[in-house]
């Protein structure tokens, strides 16, 4: 299998790379973790046999005043202060069982604490690690309580970081591989539409010819008149799909005369038992659009109210302004999409019909949002109560 040309191979070559690299990590984070509560285990044991050792020493001293015993003493005094001080960063809490007493050591504002507060912070500390007892000459005197070390406590929140590190990565991966999947599809369907329009321009340029003989003949001219309506939707539908791919020019239209034009088209070709309605401001609404697309985006928006009603109902046009924005909103008494569909109708392949792409909404938000900077949106939809879809433009200024 040749690498690279598996775009498939190597995704998931990288996740279980990704994966195995993390669990290894973890693994010997895991690790790590244990050496260091054992060292730590170690070292209040240590504490403890010190303090033990000299409580012991000090107990078989029979006369304090004697030179050998205060030197005695005094080595195991500075031996047991430095065991003692060099646990600067394991929290302590010692517990006497004769005075039933609790010291603090290494805990924060710990002399501030009730007893009843330290008691309460040892069965913590005792749910964590085992307590070490200190029973000089078998009998047990104190008790010690510690917890992780700072630097223990810290690193348990490393492998949770890791993989929210691992999680990320391969998010990214997986947002490259949709985004140029993505891009792939859009040039593919860009050099379509291209292709598309070449392809009918072929037959267009004859068909012109035709009737320019047609003319010339004794021919009713009502047909050839509408056969160069039909040829003049036939030019149009063809630039539309040139200017797919490409950025297209925008020019300063009335959105009223742009929407009435594809609003027209359709009322007139559509069937009889879907009942027209719109609602049209007084003056102009100026805005920067592009003719073609816009009106393909409008008959887009038709076409699918009249399929939403399955040929029968109200469809209602409203063109309105606010302070800055022109919109249009088409209604229909269809029947309605779901709340949680608001955004997913608009991507590619998406369909409730059995005959189609799902490239309509699709299409009608590329050429509102990308090429018109504009918005389109579900404003609002009811089942079995119909749908109203708003497109807005800013107004030219």
């Amino acid at each position: 299998m040749n690498f690279n040309t598996s775009p498939q191979f190597a995704r998931w070559f990288i996740i279980i790379s990704s994966l195995i690299i993390t669990t290894l990590i973890l693994w010997n984070v895991s690790l790590f973790f244990d050496q260091l509560k054992d060292a730590e285990r170690s070292r209040m044991e240590l504490y403890g046999a010190a303090q033990r050792a000299f409580q012991e020493t000090i107990d078989v001293i029979p006369e304090r005043e004697n030179t050998d015993a205060r030197i005695l003493e005094r080595a195991l005094s500075g031996l047991h202060f430095k065991i003692v001080t060099d646990n600067k960063t394991i929290p302590i809490i010692k517990y006497n069982l004769e005075s039933e007493t609790y010291a603090p050591t290494n805990i924060k504002n710990g002399d501030k604490l009730s007893q009843e507060q330290l008691a309460a912070m040892a069965k913590e500390f005792e749910l964590i690690n085992e307590p070490i007892p200190i029973a000089p000459g078998g009998k047990v005197d104190d008790i010690l309580y510690y917890t992780n070390s700072p630097v223990i406590s810290q690193l348990k929140y490393f492998p949770v970081a890791l993989m929210v590190i691992v999680i990320l990565f391969v998010a990214v991966i997986y947002f490259y591989y949709l985004t140029s999947k993505s891009s792939a599809q859009n040039l593919l369907w860009a050099g379509m539409a291209k292709e598309t329009a070449h392809q009918i321009g072929t037959p267009l340029s004859s068909l012109v010819g035709w009737t320019e003989i047609l003319k010339t003949e004794n021919v009713d001219p009502s047909y050839i008149e509408e056969m160069t309506k039909d040829i003049d939707r036939l030019e149009m539908i063809t630039e539309r799909f040139s200017k797919i791919g490409s950025v297209p020019d925008l020019e300063e239209r009335d959105l009223i005369v742009e929407t009435r034009k594809a609003y027209d088209y359709l009322s007139k070709r559509s069937s009889k038992l879907v009942e027209f309605h719109i609602d049209i401001p007084q003056g102009t609404l100026p805005v920067m659009l592009n003719e073609q697309l816009f009106g393909w985006t409008v008959e887009n928006l038709v076409k699918n109210a009249i399929d939403a009603m399955k040929g029968r109902g109200v469809l209602s046009v409203i063109i309105k302004r606010d302070t800055r924005y022109a919109k249009v909103e088409i209604s229909d008494t269809g029947k309605g999409i779901p709340k949680s569909k608001f955004r997913t109708v608009f991507e590619p392949g998406f369909t409730t019909k059995r005959r189609g792409w799902g490239l309509g909404l699709s299409l009608a938000k590329r050429i509102i949002e990308e090429y018109h900077n504009g918005k389109i949106i579900v404003l609002k939809s009811e089942p079995d109560q119909g749908t109203t879809m708003q497109i807005s433009l800013k107004l030219k200024e």
